[in-house]
């Protein structure tokens, strides 16, 4: 009895520490949020290089409103999304599945590599060679060999009289990639390039420059620049690592890896199985790993229940972007006049005249497909640019609509005549449509917030004030 009344008071001592360590800064609907998750969430957003930082009450209540709207999108249920659950495992896995590879399975692989390549060199010296090529095809007629075969020779003479190699290259290789650097090729190896080639680099010392040859390609004179032995593996691992990781091996060995587990486990469990439990594992043991992974489950709840119940429903309520901005007109007010139009170009002076005769009674919405069936079927005489200008987004509409007597009109090239159909907005915009997107935006916002506010009222929120204090002063 002794022994069961001390190891209850044991874990309960146990229990109690852990507790202090990690003690609750809310509950959010009655589920705890251990400071720990919170220190994670509010120094990854109030971080160096932030703009808006938040103090640690200001950032309480906008993580209480993310959790609530987290809260919302699992009571729609949007969680059992099949779109929802591929893109978590996506985000998730490009986390797990590197943890899930041996240490030094990668050590291995670059090991492994560099012996290859240090096999593949056969004892020799890598080269650094510059050509100056002449293309040959190999369907060329005698007269096109004979006439290539006396270019490169007369280029090899100018080489003997002193011509400076790399010049010349620039001004005659039609290799246009290592003509640019004069002649200059990247390192190579044996059998990594054509085999004549090859036989006549590595048959030059240093500085050397051969006499001209026939590949199966064309002509070339070769100046063997530099050569070297390969360097220690020491020297290249880092470079051999990012080469086989833009290769995807991480992937290839995580996935050797998964197979594995799922061909040895009993019962036989699917990759996603052994994925999620190896989740769970990792999580168990790092913190910052299964925030990381909850951050990409909750953020992408939060983006999806957002999308459904707010953003979209607002960017689609015009009657509700209307009356917005009519109750906020004056919050859109502007200092300079702007224009909302059309400005167009014309070949022809007489185009400028029947422009703007073909649009008169048209709605502006309809301008632009106008000019299109009217002007502009068989070949563009008319260029136009529809939408709402403030001064200095186009000198011509400054000029003729703005009246800003310091531009000066700039048309098009081959469209001389520039002209200009529409309003100009002294105070302010007239409708939400001018200035749609930032509407729309302030609209979603304010909509965010009373959704918000109705989230408050559906679940219960308590922040833990004394515990709220000791973050990141612990």
């Amino acid at each position: 009895m002794k022994r069961i009344l001390f190891l209850i008071i044991s874990f309960g001592l146990v229990f109690s520490a852990f507790a202090q360590d990690d003690p609750i800064v809310m509950h959010v609907n009655g589920q705890p949020v251990p400071r720990s998750e919170f220190e994670y969430n509010y120094n990854k957003n109030n971080s160096e290089g932030v703009l808006d930082k938040k103090n640690v009450e200001e950032y309480a209540q906008l993580f209480v409103n993310y959790k609530l709207k987290v809260l919302a999108a699992l009571d729609n249920h949007l969680d059992t999304l099949s779109s929802y659950q591929k893109e978590f495992r996506q985000y998730r896995d490009q986390q797990i599945r590197p943890l899930l590879i041996p240490q030094n399975a990668m050590e291995e692989e670059c090991r492994k590599y560099y012996e290859q390549m240090l096999a593949s060199l056969q004892g020799k010296e890598l080269l650094q060679p510059a050509h100056i090529f002449l293309r040959v095809p190999q369907a060329a007629t005698e007269e096109v060999q004979a006439t290539a075969k006396a270019r490169i020779d007369s280029v090899a003479q100018e080489l003997k009289n002193g011509a400076d190699f790399a010049e010349l290259a620039k001004k005659v290789s039609q290799d246009p990639g290592s003509a640019a650097r004069g002649g200059l090729l990247p390192w190579i190896g044996p059998n990594q390039t054509l085999k004549e080639f090859e036989d006549v680099a590595y048959s030059l010392e240093v500085g050397q420059v051969s006499d001209p040859f026939l590949s199966t390609v064309g002509y070339h004179i070769i100046k063997l620049m530099d050569k070297k032995p390969l360097e220690s593996y020491d020297e290249l691992k880092d470079n051999i690592r990012r080469f086989l990781e833009s290769q995807g091996l991480e992937n290839q060995l995580a996935a050797q890896v998964l197979d594995s587990m799922s061909h040895h486990s009993s019962p036989q469990k699917t990759v996603e199985e052994i994925l999620d439990e190896e989740t769970e594992r990792l999580c168990a043991q790092d913190n910052e790993l299964k925030y990381l992974v909850q951050e990409y489950h909750d953020g992408l709840l939060l983006f999806e229940e957002c999308s459904r119940n707010v953003w979209e429903p607002a960017s689609k309520d015009t009657t509700g972007l209307v009356s917005y901005f009519k109750t906020n007109k004056n919050k859109y007010a502007w200092k300079e006049p702007h224009f909302r139009g059309l400005v167009y170009y014309c070949k022809n002076q007489a185009d400028v005249k029947a422009v703007k005769k073909c649009l008169k009674g048209v709605p502006e919405d309809k301008w632009t497909n106008k000019i299109r069936e009217q002007f502009n079927k068989d070949s563009v005489t008319v260029r136009m640019e529809r939408r709402l200008f403030k001064k200095g987004d186009n000198a011509n509409v400054d000029v003729l609509a703005l009246k800003d007597k310091s531009a000066k009109l700039n048309p098009l090239k081959d469209y001389p005549y520039a002209a200009v159909v529409g309003k100009v907005l002294k105070k302010g915009p007239a409708e939400w449509t001018d200035i749609s997107n930032q509407v729309v935006t302030d609209y979603q916002r304010m909509r965010e917030d009373e959704y918000v506010a109705e989230l408050r009222k559906r679940y219960p929120v308590e922040i833990h004030e004394e515990v709220l204090k000791t973050v990141n002063n612990h």
